[in-house]
């Protein structure tokens, strides 16, 4: 009889069970308190996010879902009935104060640190992130400024993503994870400086290849996940201003009559006049300094429709007018000769004139951004669509002044060591991207394999896009004179006044003056499509099968005209203070067209069709491997804009006139394999290994035999067809210690073979030294990671509300010369067979210090960054001397945010940059020199930025 009592009660009862997800991130959130509102009872998710409430009885209740650091959430009306077990599944949004540029509070996709972490766990690759929270207290304007901040990242002319020491070609970058075109005139590299931060929720850098990631993440794939549809109402404004010490509301600001930009830096009053019909000026003058401010404005939000679908809207724009100024520029050439035995380092002389610069530089700018997203969301499905257009417009103004030469030979020549180079270039550089998205889960049959695996609900997503990216080039000036003193030998005899007078170092004639209009435009269309198989394998763990497929179409579309003023011999008598680029277009001097101007139509496909799996053995160790098969297909047609237009046959003797064969087409077929061990010992503990085979391609400009040349008498590059695309092996290693949400202990180490490296190298062929890129053997980089990120508060309870972050990565790299190259070096007494990588930190340390007040809400950030010695350009060994390597110096940067809240809706925010104010500086270095020389050497100047952001 209690037996059958005892049997009774039991089938009187039901249960729950369920997972929780990280909103943001769509990953499982481990430590989640679950109870239940009616009858108290508690339990804790586990680290796949999963719980269970064993013994309920019937009835209807309400689940309460808490975790720090996240909004909690009520789910009511959960049905238990008899015996049965009732699914609930819940998702927990991040819960922050927002400082973000120009947004109040977090918007999907993940801006909290916390949320980050969560996803840096659940990663299959090795993932680093940061959130726009941390980008706005750093103050990263942009997400060239923000990438700085990630442990092993830097970036490269301000501008282009370097990973763990490998550079733009190893770096795939993304916009929520669409890969994108670029319109840049060298690489193949997305410019991050083009995306405010005020419109990215958060950058994640995957450090591993997996199958599901694009074949060239060889250092890292680079995905800027945008601001997307808030839960909530959201209607923001922002205004601000800036003031640079270098700036200083100065009355001479270098410029030129005719520059600057206009509101939104888009001008179509630049355009190639009809019959050389040429206006404007060739030289800078001196004018009031531009003023500097931004301003930004978003709203959106979410409402549930009568049918249960729902509907919402998110807009943003940004806006900055900007401005910077140098006048302590240096850009020195040396070349090293050898005397007695040892090589000294000189100033390099091209048909008798130096090159020791002293460097002026005016630029003034325009950024802004618009993005735009609707969406609908339904039972288990989701469609979203997205429009972002960003524009930068930069007006610079440089003048290139050398006094300190000397080009004396004898008493009565006439020339005087003064020259001077002037350029003026306005440039708009735009992207846009439209992106279509589709989620959808699937409630589909389970099906169950022997006692092995039960498949669970699968899942689709998919992609369609359409990206574009220009450069825009209009009327780029550059104008070259030398001035003599002036001397009398005679008196009313023989006299030469003070006079300017052309300065053509090649002695052509056309090379002193010059015009130039260069257009590139760059679109791509790509479509992605992923399906994913959960399963629950023998012990209950969940895994997961993932296949898909890929496809990205790039069309490059070159042009470029140039114009040079033809040397008729004249001069302009003035002393040197007075600039002849001021008035010399309207002396009426000839202007030709050159003849050596060549276009192209560049076509790349990149096609691809991958498969994972994600395979837990135990519950402490799991399997993450498969392969991503993926085929590129590039080609490019020449189209000369004159019968003169030569190029340089490969293994040729001697320029060509251009035909069919100077096209370029090229085909490789690649399997790419990734195999990863994740290994959980005691809990909070992730130990990591992974193996993976990725790529580097070429660009369209390293593939052309195309002479190129960014303006007549600069250095010249001829692309070599023969390349071939670059192979990497990948080893990776990481241990992640979490002993609480939000913290984090890390330690990395990675290794990597590269077979075929690309790099440039001189040549002399045909009477004429170019660069050109080529093969190495080999090369390989390794280097080392560590990372700390701790709540100070939890161990003294006077640092409470103190964050410290922290992290340093050490790298060691190195390139096989081949063969010509090193002989080259051997043969002026200066041999070696390897150097470093180009762009390779030596070392890169980040180091942040928050505060948060609970009781009057003030925020404090203290950044600072460094990077160690970085090779920028390798030697080159000539017939006379050598160029030794050029190596950027360490420097380091030092920023300090503080926002006070003033009410419950505004807020006040001071942002000093750049404090330390450092000396950036690229010097000769070798073992064979007697001394270190500078090369370039500039500062940027101290930003202090005030704004103030209202919640309407």
């Amino acid at each position: 009889m209690f037996c059958l009592a005892s049997a009774a009660s039991a089938q009187q009862v039901g249960g729950i069970r369920g997972v929780v997800y990280d909103q943001d991130f769509d990953v499982p959130l481990p430590l989640v308190r679950v109870w239940i509102n009616e009858t108290g009872e508690t339990t804790t998710t586990n680290e796949e996010g999963v719980f269970v409430f064993g013994q309920v009885a019937p009835g209807a209740y309400t689940l309460v879902f808490s975790k720090d650091g996240y909004t909690r959430q009520f789910t009511p009306n959960v049905v238990v009935s008899a015996g049965g077990m009732a699914e609930v599944n819940a998702s927990l949004a991040g819960e922050f104060t927002e400082m973000e540029e120009f947004v109040v509070q977090d918007l999907e996709l993940g801006g909290s640190e916390i949320g980050l972490l969560n996803l840096r766990m659940a990663s299959p690759s090795f993932l680093d992130a940061i959130s726009s929270d941390l980008m706005s207290q750093a103050g990263a304007s942009d997400a060239a400024g923000a990438l700085r901040l990630v442990a092993g990242a830097t970036v490269e002319d301000g501008k282009y993503a370097v990973v763990r020491g490998l550079p733009d070609r190893y770096v795939n970058s993304q916009l929520n994870a669409v890969r994108l075109p670029t319109a840049d005139v060298d690489k193949r590299a997305v410019q991050l400086d083009q995306f405010p931060a005020a419109l990215v929720e958060s950058i994640q850098v995957s450090k591993t290849f997996t199958p599901d990631q694009q074949g060239d993440a060889s250092g890292g794939a680079v995905n800027l996940v945008l601001k997307g549809i808030p839960d909530e109402r959201v209607l923001t404004a922002k205004i601000g201003t800036e003031y640079n010490t270098q700036l200083r509301y100065r009355d001479d600001f270098l410029t030129y009559r005719g520059g600057g930009v206009d509101f939104w830096g888009i001008d179509s009053g630049r355009d190639i006049p009809r019959n050389n019909q040429f206006g404007g000026v060739m030289g800078t003058t001196r004018d009031d300094a531009p003023l500097i401010y931004s301003g930004s404005f978003t709203a959106g939000g979410k409402r549930e429709l009568d049918n249960g679908v729902r509907v919402g809207a998110f807009g943003s724009m940004y806006y900055k007018h900007d401005a910077s100024y140098d006048d302590g520029g240096t850009f020195d050439i040396y070349e090293a000769r050898l005397t007695d035995g040892r090589y000294a380092m000189r100033p390099f002389e091209q048909y008798g004139y130096t090159t020791l610069y002293d460097v002026t530089k005016g630029v003034e700018s325009v950024q802004w951004g618009a993005l735009g997203a609707v969406g609908a969301e339904w039972d288990n499905h989701a469609l979203s669509l997205l429009y972002m257009r960003t524009q930068i417009t930069e007006d610079e103004a440089t003048l290139l002044e050398d006094t300190r030469g000397s080009l004396y030979r004898d008493e009565l020549d006439i020339e005087a060591p003064f020259h001077r180079n002037e350029t003026l270039e306005y440039t708009e550089r735009s992207q846009s991207t439209l992106q279509l998205k589709g989620r959808h889960g699937l409630s589909l049959r389970e099906y169950s394999l022997w006692k092995i695996a039960r498949t669970l609900d699968p899942e689709l997503d998919w992609t369609l896009s359409h990206n574009e990216a220009r450069m825009d080039q209009p009327d780029k000036r550059t104008f070259r004179t030398w001035w003599s003193p002036g001397r009398v030998v005679i008196p009313n005899v023989l006299e030469f006044p003070a006079a300017h007078y052309g300065h053509d170092p090649s002695g052509s004639g056309n090379e002193f003056a010059q015009r130039i209009w260069k257009d590139i435009t760059e679109t791509s269309n790509q479509v992605a499509v992923n399906g994913k198989v959960p399963f629950e394998q023998w012990s209950g763990e969940e895994g997961y099968l993932k296949v898909g497929v890929f496809h990205d179409r790039v069309e490059r579309k070159y042009n470029q005209d140039g114009f040079f003023y033809e040397f008729d011999g004249t001069s302009y008598e003035a002393p040197w203070e007075r600039n002849w680029g001021a008035v010399y277009v309207g002396e009426g001097h000839p202007i030709a067209a050159s003849d050596q101007d060549v276009d192209y139509k560049g076509d790349q496909k990149i096609g691809a069709w991958y498969y994972m799996i994600d395979l837990p053995l135990t519950g402490f160790l799991k399997v993450v491997g498969g392969a991503r098969h993926e085929s590129t297909d590039l080609k490019i047609v020449n189209r000369p804009e004159s019968d003169n237009a030569q190029y340089l046959p490969p293994g040729g003797t001697g320029w060509t006139r251009f035909g069919p064969e100077a096209d370029v087409s090229y085909s490789q077929d690649d399997i790419l394999p990734s195999i990863g061990v994740e290994l959980k010992p005691v809990e909070k503990v992730k130990l990591r290994a992974s193996y993976s085979e990725t790529v580097a391609r070429q660009t369209f400009k390293e593939l052309s035999p195309v002479m190129q040349m960014e303006y007549l008498g600069a250095d010249i590059f001829v692309g070599n067809p023969q390349l071939t695309m670059s192979a990497l092996r990948n080893y990776d290693l990481r241990v992640d210690y979490e002993p609480y949400a939000g913290s984090l202990l890390s330690a990395s180490w990675f290794h990597k073979d590269v077979k075929n490296p690309i790099e440039y190298v001189q040549r002399f062929q045909a009477s004429l030294f170019y660069t050109t890129a080529v093969n190495y053997p080999e090369g390989w980089l390794e280097g080392y990671e560590l990372e700390v990120r701790q709540d100070l508060g939890r161990f003294w309870e006077q640092f409470r509300g103190f964050t410290l972050g922290a992290n340093a990565t050490f790298i060691e790299s190195e390139v096989t010369l081949p063969d010509r190259e090193a002989q080259s070096f051997a043969d002026v007494e200066a041999p070696r067979k390897r150097r470093d990588m180009t762009n390779t930190p030596e070392f890169l340390y980040n180091l942040n210090l928050t505060y948060q007040s609970e009781k009057y809400g003030t925020r404090v950030g203290v950044f600072y960054t460094v990077r160690g010695d970085t090779l920028v350009e390798g030697g080159v060994a000539l017939g006379r001397g050598y160029v030794p390597d050029v190596y950027e110096k360490e420097y380091g940067s030092l920023n300090l945010g503080v926002v006070q809240p003033i009410g419950e809706r505004t807020k006040l925010s001071l942002q000093i940059k750049n404090l330390t104010n450092p000396k950036i500086e690229r010097v000769y270095r070798s073992d064979y020199i007697d001394r270190e020389a500078t090369k370039t050497s500039y500062r940027r100047g101290i930003d202090i930025v005030l704004s103030m952001e209202h919640e309407f």
